[in-house]
């Protein structure tokens, strides 16, 4: 089971996000970091908890914003990021990826629709991308008509047909809710995709939740509020 903490940034600094509410975010208050600046929290989370991969958000590039490149830039320099940069051209993956970015997060909240994804892998077929799977109760969030409001199921089967092979399920209404991840649901994707590698994001609450997250079939876990609150400690993660 992979843990993969989360930075999602706005204005420049480590923010908590509650609910996908991203007007209302604030800065990061962690019991493992000092402040909220990035590399700051990067570093303690890896020599604190031994996790070297990270999950970043650039939350005013998704939202349709500058970004900031620069420190996306700097996290890759500190740990293995998988970004999400609101990203869906080809020219924008590359200059992720010289940058030193890991894996590139393409969500289906930015895509036009599937076959944009199609496309991307067409134009780069050794881009290291993943696909996030962007739901807010269950339901895709999609700029595409045809997928926004489907079930999280029947919206991988448009992605797992294009060749995903590793997808975020994001369920934003669970993000910083304390409510615990969609255990159910993981376990149905993973019996309807076995092949595609699931990663879940929103809800986890601590190792417990892990363990159940990981028997139903997830490869990995995005965590952020557990491990800054104490919730799963060092211990925890090296018994997983």
């Amino acid at each position: 089971m992979r843990v993969i903490p989360v930075i999602d940034l706005k204005g420049g600094v480590a923010v908590h996000a509650v609910r996908g509410d991203r007007e209302r975010y604030r800065p990061l208050r962690s019991g493992i970091a000092e402040g909220s600046d990035p590399v700051a929290v990067t570093r303690a989370v890896r020599e604190g908890l031994s996790l070297d991969e990270l999950y970043v958000a650039d939350l005013d590039a998704i939202g349709g914003g500058a970004g900031n490149p620069d420190v996306v830039a700097a996290l890759a320099r500190e740990a293995r990021v998988m970004a999400d940069t609101g990203t869906a051209t080809a020219p924008a993956v590359q200059r992720l990826l010289e940058v030193g970015v890991a894996r590139v997060v393409i969500g289906t909240e930015s895509l036009p629709g599937a076959e944009a994804f199609t496309r991307l892998q067409a134009e780069l077929p050794d881009a290291p991308l993943v696909l996030s799977l962007d739901l807010r109760g269950g339901r895709l969030v999609s700029l595409d008509p045809a997928l926004s409001g489907v079930a999280a199921v029947d919206g991988l089967a448009h992605f797992a047909d294009a060749g995903v092979r590793e997808a975020i399920v994001l369920d934003l209404k669970r993000v910083g809710s304390g409510e615990g991840p969609d255990v159910t649901l993981l376990a149905e994707l993973h019996a309807r995709y076995p092949d595609v590698q699931l990663l879940a994001g929103g809800g986890v609450r601590g190792a417990a939740d892990l363990r159940a997250l990981a028997a139903a079939g997830a490869s990995g876990a995005l965590v952020a509020t557990a491990l800054h609150g104490g919730a799963v400690t060092a211990d925890e993660l090296r018994a997983l």
